[in-house]
């Protein structure tokens, strides 16, 4: 059976762990009033023993229990709670309250020399009104939320039935060309019909009926909060009665190009709205705004709904904490003692009130009326996503997949040595044409069997990894699914390094069976765009949508998704390297005259190396760049400069790599390394993971830690140093054959990327704790409506 504590644990929201209550603290004083109770004297004989161990710290009394019997029955009270309330001074506002917990029981009273028990019972108490406390912030909150988004759906629900009765009005009254200022096409679904804008004719007979069509459609929306640049309330009427100019302010986050390109261009088109010309733009209402800001309300009532779930888990945990708790007081103090202050915290506001469980019951409502068709199991799905089940068959195949591996990587290393394949007079060949390939996907691999580390470590202590980088149940891998892929990866791989090598030494051509690792590679291409559902389609398509993000930046707007996996790329340039070099060798006809020299000494190889080594620094810049233009943080802009000097230092390593003999080129790589490794190393330790505060009470780390044993941060920060220091190699010279130096270069490769899984976790434990230093647990969805006029 599993102990309370650990269920406590292993369900508790993480972002919220502190307001929960401190049920292992409470546990440990219950411990101590145990202790407290042993005799102390021990006599001898079984008799006498028993007779011990059955005292209590009740036995003080006994002797005038009788007399007090019918104290304690008239009364009922052994435990009470006392609620004393301190009403506001304002009368006209709404009347705050504050309940403060205080323990006046009769039982600490009889036993005032039990320190213990006292101080139970004042820790409970504290713990009863700090959950009280955050319940009713966090009900307020969510509370107020969802008044705003009700009226956000008020708002969009009357947009669309204005602009469908005044389409049906105009195509009524309508002859010849359309007259109609607004109209809309109507779709199957009725609720997420697309809207459309058809001008009216400015010499139209008619026109002083559009005018005042068009001031009603005002008119009602304005009441509901929706500004209008140029509205009737703002503007003068524009003369002969033409047609008045109107812009709907709708709040899109620019988070796509097009949204950007939109953003940019919005002020200019404001102007012209603003300042309107005699033919000047007629402004209209965009169906692409429209489906947005239906898209933001229902995220933002899906967010909701999540809060509130969390909160009902919240409320629901902290009952059960108090019941077992003073089960196990009364366990050891051996009187049923605490009935009365259990029935007190039943009474309390978390557990009465029931204003969450009835919003909950609206916001489904609602959701599933306009936003499902009516249709609740539709709802549901969005409301309630359904968790992956864990397979058993994972597990197997994980084990199944690396016994292969291990089996075929033995297999290859005999027959390698056996076919002398690494010896002078083959070595350059094999090694040209096979590592490029085979050492890509063992890169590959080594960062799907990191992240499956990081998974299984973000898990274990309690990292809420899924929230933090908005992950659906659909996309999330797990870390089995992690070690599945990498496991199968490099089995795939190492199966294909032996058929290659059997059928070298078997007497075939180089030319006829150096097309397997192309065809390896295209196969994992292949399966990687595969449109059917297998192997992980969502993840395969969310993968790519991130990796769309991050090639495209700065049109797309950043997410923690998109920077953490950018900078994974930044550790896996010789992976892509790599692949440039297996690109050119099967594509530039190296496979059929197996010229090896046509990949290392082209023009266009060489600079398209230096594009490569830049561009992942390139793209987290212009990350950065964009995230400060959103955020307006000059930290944003440091961290660009961090980037700006890696690109300096891989460029000056790669130039001095085909000059090794130049002391010019020598003296700038040591320069712009150093301060780059400097520049990040200040990056990591400080900014990213939170570490080197001087006022912090862990010296020279931060206040919280997940992790207990401390050592291991210093460990790790080491380690990190260490890493960071790999490209010492480079400016070395070595007197190495050509395999050893791929074998050198391999090596280093790894380091960087065990580096930047290690990095990882720290990573992500400093963004978890600011999470839960500001219980930030539900998603701040921005909401399309401005409820204030901006513009006068």
């Amino acid at each position: 059976m599993v102990k309370f504590s650990k269920e406590l644990e292993a369900q508790l929201i993480p972002e919220w762990k502190d307001a929960f209550v401190n049920y292992w603290q409470l546990k440990k004083q219950v411990k101590k009033i145990k202790i407290s109770k042993k005799p102390h004297h021990v006599h001898d004989g079984n008799s006498s023993l028993i007779h011990d161990f059955g005292r209590s710290i009740f036995d003080s009394i006994r002797s005038f229990t009788m007399t007090s019997q019918m104290k304690f029955h008239k009364s009922h009270e052994v435990s009470q709670v006392k609620s004393i309330i301190k009403e506001g001074e304002n009368v006209e506002e709404q009347e705050e309250q504050e309940e403060i917990y205080e323990t006046e029981n009769e039982l600490v009273q009889l036993f005032s020399e039990e320190d213990e028990v006292r101080l139970f019972f004042e820790m409970l108490d504290e713990e009863l009104k700090k959950v009280n406390e955050f319940y009713k912030t966090k009900e307020s909150e969510f509370l107020e939320r969802g008044d705003i988004l009700n009226k956000q759906l008020q708002i969009l629900l009357d947009l669309k039935q204005v602009l469908t009765d005044r389409r049906r009005k105009t195509l009524g009254s309508r002859s010849g060309s359309g007259t109609g200022f607004f109209s809309r096409s109507h779709s199957s679904s009725g609720r997420n019909s697309d809207f459309s804008e058809t001008q009216s004719d400015c010499g139209s007979p008619r026109g002083s009926e559009t005018i005042s069509q068009t001031e009603e459609v005002i008119a009602a929306l304005e009441k509901n909060g929706i500004n209008f640049v140029n509205s009737a309330s703002t503007r003068a009427k524009t003369k002969r009665g033409g047609k008045p100019k109107v812009a709907m302010r709708i709040d899109i986050p620019a988070t796509t190009p097009t949204r950007t390109i939109a953003a940019v261009t919005s002020m200019l088109w404001e102007d012209l709205v603003n300042n309107p010309k005699k033919d000047g733009p007629r402004e209209y209402i965009n169906k692409k705004k429209i489906q947005c800001a239906e898209k933001m309300i229902r995220g933002a009532f899906v967010e909701l709904y999540r809060g509130l779930g969390l909160l009902k888990t919240y409320s629901s945990l902290n009952m059960v904490a108090f019941v077992k708790i003073l089960k196990k007081f009364d366990k050891v103090a051996k009187q049923q003692s605490s009935a009365n202050y259990l029935k007190q915290v039943k009474r309390s506001h978390f557990i009465s009130s029931d204003k969450v469980v009835r919003l909950m019951d609206e916001v489904e409502s609602l959701f599933t009326q306009h936003f499902a068709n009516s249709d609740r199991k539709k709802a549901m799905k969005f409301l309630r996503p359904q968790q992956n089940k864990e397979s058993h068959m994972i597990t197997f195949f994980v084990g199944l997949f690396t016994g292969c591996f291990v089996t075929l990587f033995s297999v290859y290393a005999i027959l390698a040595h056996l076919s002398g394949m690494f010896s002078t007079r083959t070595e350059a060949a094999y090694v040209e044409t096979v590592y490029p390939v085979f050492s890509m996907f063992a890169l590959l691999s080594l960062h799907l069997f990191m992240y499956g580390c990081n998974l299984f470590l973000w898990k274990g202590t309690r990292i809420n990894y899924n929230f933090i980088f908005e992950f659906q149940p659909k996309t999330a891998l797990k870390y089995r699914d992690a070690f599945l892929i990498g496991t199968c990866l490099m089995t795939s791989v190492v199966g294909a390094l032996v058929v290659h090598l059997i059928l070298l030494s078997n007497g075939f051509s180089p030319s006829q069976v150096d097309a397997i690792p192309g065809i390896l590679l295209l196969i994992f291409l292949a399966l990687l765009i595969c449109p059917l559902n297998v192997f992980y389609r969502p993840t395969r398509f969310y993968f790519l949508k991130v990796i769309r993000n991050i090639v495209c930046s700065p049109f797309y707007k950043v997410l923690m998704v998109d920077f953490f996996m950018a900078d994974q790329l930044t550790s896996q340039i010789p992976l892509m390297r790599h692949l440039e070099s297996s690109a050119c060798y099967f594509l530039a006809g190296s496979l059929t005259t197996h010229g090896l020299p046509t990949c290392n000494s082209g023009r266009m190889y060489i600079e398209l190396a230096y594009v490569i080594s830049f561009a992942p620094y390139y793209w987290r810049a212009m990350q950065c760049a964009r995230r400060w233009f959103d955020e307006s943080d000059i930290n944003h802009l440091a961290n660009l400069g961090k980037y700006v000097s890696a690109m300096v230092a891989a460029g000056a390593r790669l130039t001095y790599s085909r000059e090794p003999d130049s002391q010019l080129w020598f003296s700038i790589v040591l320069v712009t390394s150093v301060i780059a490794t400097v520049y990040q190393l200040y990056w990591d330790f400080v900014k990213d993971w939170g570490f080197f505060n001087l006022k912090s009470k862990n010296f020279l780390l931060r206040d919280e830690l997940i992790l207990k044993n401390k050592s291991i941060y210093y460990a790790s920060i080491a380690l990190n140093l260490v890493l960071r220091v790999a490209w010492v190699e480079t400016v070395m010279h070595f007197n190495v054959r050509p395999f050893e130096s791929r074998l050198l270069d391999f090596f280093l490769a790894s380091l960087e990327v065990i580096r930047r899984g290690h990095w990882n976790f720290y990573r992500l434990e400093n963004e978890h704790l600011n999470n839960v230093g500001k219980f930030r647990a539900v998603k701040a969805v921005p909401l399309p409506f401005r409820e204030t006029d901006s513009d006068g």
